[in-house]
């Protein structure tokens, strides 16, 4: 075998950017359920496009609009005084006893995110439909429907526009349609005016009309979210307006533009007394439409999305798809019948598999571009008025999942909205860390947090400690921080932004871990829960409080490692960190051959349980390198088994991947891909299609119901199968296919991040590496590894590199 380096500053591989199949969702019928709605975003201003042709149903959803107000920093001042009695009760090895202890150390639950309004476009032409079509573009970002009726075309396309905010619709054909606008908050609307004739879209028509819709979030409108929403539509055909309606009649042309601000100023800002000038922003907004045609606002928004999605491409097999997948085709297979496919008959698509890849990567562009406000459990889209588990941020692993494509697959700008809520979760956890704990330095976070940052223990004081009272949030979330600063090599970023909220949530857990009374001089945390798991004792006990918890230490191991890690970078001694770290109570192997979850031998309640957390070390987190240890993360994964919820599964792909099993790898992605029926849907229309966790026709992740981390988790997965990273002693080790699966045999990806400041693309064939192509952003030296060889190579800064083997 000969290897050729080519040092020359050559252009990357563009091979996978031609071998990339055009991304495309598509049906035929329009959308009955949400699960079968197209979702578009710019981040902030979000719409669920339902596309019937009598009345189409468009969701609207804007990522500030929650319940509630900033939190009260004073709440429970006292709740501490119970850990004490907590930890008595635990070494006395009554854990009766501390369960029901720890209810009074919990505050109130989250507040609840909340939907912005419904939009119905009402065709009032009658006649037969013919010919209906409904697809997502996800290259370019554009949902489009089209249908005859009465032998008459109708087009309607919609996108949602990040550099001039707002959603675009356009309708053509025989145009005859009313427009309405409501919501399930409180609200009014109104027109504004009669229906203009005056300059509209750049002067090419003369008619408009507009629509204002003003409300604010549930709940007392002194002391909720205030919103704005305007719509405004223009045509070359004739408009009329009601109190909240526009008519359109005899157009061929029509374009409705939707704007929306609210009061939200910030996590610790009140949204009344304090709140934005939403108003005085809206106005703003509106009359920015009239600044470009409908076309030139397409193209800003285009090139906007592009710059993003286009950084990464993939091909999976080209030579074995089958070309019925693919859009354009004569038999081309429709989306959901491809996904019904995939699993009932057996049919590993490789199409589907890239589609479901890039989607993850739609959906993180369209919903995280909003500062300090990241992507909640929905990500942006929300139809109902209470959303399941409120809809909030849960910090358990849902909200982390959310990011772990954002590095690797060269999305890092979606990330930073984290950077601010994480801020705001510091900024409250010093008084959750005092009130709930008696710590005095450092910060921490719980188990759910909402847009006004929320930090406390949950639960009200009676619900489950096993979701309730876990105080390791904040300490789990700030490894995505040190994660940005792998990836990127900004010193200054870990300096100002990562570093101090790092080391904050670091302090918090020296001081809550404990001398361990059952082995002196070993560190514990005292009272700990292992996400959502419940435990059986040797004595038959069914709890969830515990002592030494896995999945605690595996945290604040990981998080002391980075801390340090961090530190050394910037020139920081952090030596009782260093200490604290070698005392930590060690993993252990349990009768099963499993990696233990909690402190002694006790079995899992449900063997089969969702959450992994006991194996953090491994991933996201990179510390649990043991071979025996990694033995033991692999026989707990056998034993939890592959039916699963659908982030749970996604992030079963990325645990399979990083113990380098390709094949178990690729056989959960093929689970996590199980179509899953609309919730509320008729067995009889739905009866070849499953219940429990997958994907819905629309792609969105079940949980069930729909929670966007899956989708996340997915997109995460294949990177992690196709390559891996790690950094050790400064110096960057890439290893590419560590879990490429049998059906990937050949293939591309190009755009890949790695941590130290890499980009690499590269080609495989017989799951062989034969070109690779790689960037970096600073002087340094690589080892690659590829092909069961290795190789170092360095480079200078801001150089390209060409690797071709064979």
């Amino acid at each position: 075998m000969r290897n050729y380096l080519l040092l020359s500053a050559m252009t990357c591989l563009t091979a996978t950017a031609q071998q990339q199949a055009p991304m495309v969702l598509e049906y035929d019928k329009p959308a009955t359920y949400f699960e079968e709605s197209l979702p578009i975003g710019n981040g902030k201003l979000g719409a669920l496009i339902y596309g019937s042709t009598d009345d189409n149903v468009i969701y609207l959803n804007d990522i500030t609009l929650w319940t509630g107000k900033p939190v009260d920093r004073n709440l429970d001042a006292d709740a501490h005084k119970w850990i004490p009695a907590i930890r008595k009760a635990l070494f006395e090895e009554n854990y009766a006893l501390a369960d029901s202890l720890q209810l009074h150390v919990q505050g109130p639950n989250s507040q609840h995110y909340q939907p912005l309004g419904t939009l119905h476009i009402k065709d009032l032409n009658l006649g037969e439909i013919k010919h209906y079509q409904r697809t997502l573009n996800i290259d370019s970002a554009i949902v489009r429907d089209s249908y005859l009726r009465n032998g008459k075309l109708i087009t309607r396309e919609y996108f949602a526009s990040k550099p001039d905010k707002l959603i675009a619709i356009r309708l053509r054909g025989d145009i005859n349609c009313q427009i309405a606008l409501t919501a399930q908050v409180p609200h009014q609307v109104k027109r504004n005016g009669p229906p203009a004739l005056g300059v509209s879209d750049r002067g090419r028509w003369g008619n408009s009309g507009q629509l204002t819709m003003t409300g604010h979030a549930t709940g007392d409108p002194l002391e909720s979210t205030h919103f704005c929403t305007i719509l405004k539509a223009s045509t070359d055909g004739e408009i009329t307006a009601c109190d909240s309606s526009l008519t359109i009649k005899n157009a061929h042309d029509a374009i409705i533009y939707i704007v929306n601000e609210t009061s939200f100023n910030g996590f610790d800002k009140h949204p009344v007394h304090e709140g934005a000038d939403y108003l005085n922003d809206i106005t703003s907004d509106i009359w920015h439409t009239e600044n470009y045609t409908y076309d030139e606002f397409y193209a800003r928004h285009l090139a906007d999305y592009k710059a993003i999605y286009d950084r990464v491409k993939i091909c999976l097999n080209k030579n074995n798809r089958n070309p019925n997948d693919l859009p354009g085709a004569k038999d081309r297979r429709l989306t959901d019948q491809l996904l019904l496919d995939y699993t009932n008959g057996g049919d590993q698509s490789q199409y589907l598999e890239e589609l479901y890849f890039q989607f993850g990567r739609y959906l993180l562009i369209s919903s995280s571009r909003t500062k300090n406000v990241p992507a909640n459990l929905q990500g942006l889209w929300a139809p109902q008025l209470w959303s399941p588990w409120r809809g909030n941020y849960t910090v358990n692993i849902n909200l982390e999942e959310n990011y772990w494509p954002a590095f690797v697959a060269n999305m890092a700008e979606m990330a930073e909205p984290l950077d601010g809520f994480i801020a705001g979760l510091a900024a409250n956890g010093k008084f959750t860390a005092k009130n709930y704990y008696n710590i005095g330095e450092g910060w921490c976070s719980s188990h759910n947090s909402d847009i006004w940052a929320m930090t406390n223990p949950v639960g009200e004081k009676r619900e489950s400690p096993e979701w309730s009272n876990w105080n390791m949030g904040g300490a789990w979330l700030v490894n995505t921080l040190w994660e940005r600063y792998q990836f990127t090599q900004d010193k200054e970023y870990l300096r100002n932004v990562a570093y101090p909220l790092m080391n904050g949530a670091a302090q918090f857990c020296l001081r809550w871990l404990i001398e361990n009374p059952k082995q002196p001089g070993e560190l514990i945390t005292a009272p700990s829960t292992s996400p959502e798991n419940e435990y059986k004792t040797d004595k038959g006990y069914h709890g969830t409080t515990c002592y030494g918890g896995t999945a605690d230490l595996a945290i604040i191991r990981e998080l002391f490692i980075n801390t340090i890690a961090a530190g050394k970078v910037l020139g920081k001694k952090n030596k009782e960190m260093e200490k604290a770290l070698a005392k930590l109570h060690p993993y252990t192997i349990g009768h099963m051959g499993d990696l233990n979850e909690w402190y002694y031998d006790w079995d899992d309640w449900d063997f089969q349980h969702r959450h992994q957390s006991h194996l953090i070390g491994l991933y996201p987190g990179n510390h649990l390198t043991d071979a025996t240890l990694q033995k033991a993360a692999e026989r707990s994964l056998e034993i939890k088994g592959d039916k699963t919820t659908g982030w749970s599964t996604g992030w079963r792909i990325n645990l399979w991947a990083r113990l380098h099993k390709p094949q178990q790898a690729y056989h959960i992605y093929q689970k996590l891909l199980t179509p899953i029926a609309p919730r509320g849907s008729k067995k009889t229309d739905w009866k070849e299609w499953h219940k429990g966790g997958g994907t819905y026709p629309n792609l969105f992740d079940a949980h069930p119901p729909f929670q966007i981390d899956g989708n996340f988790g997915g997109t995460a997965g294949v990177c992690e199968m196709l390559m891996q990273s790690t950094l050790k002693d400064s110096k960057a080790i890439i290893e590419l296919l560590p879990a490429c699966p049998e059906q990937w045999r050949e293939g591309a990806i190009s755009g890949l991040c790695a941590r130290g400041g890499y980009e690499v693309s590269f080609e495989w064939k017989d799951r062989k590496v034969r070109k690779c192509c790689i960037k970096t952003k600073k002087t340094g030296t690589l080892t690659l590894l590829y092909n069961g060889q290795q190789k170092t190579v360095k480079f200078k800064s801001g150089q390209t590199q060409n690797i071709k083997t064979w």
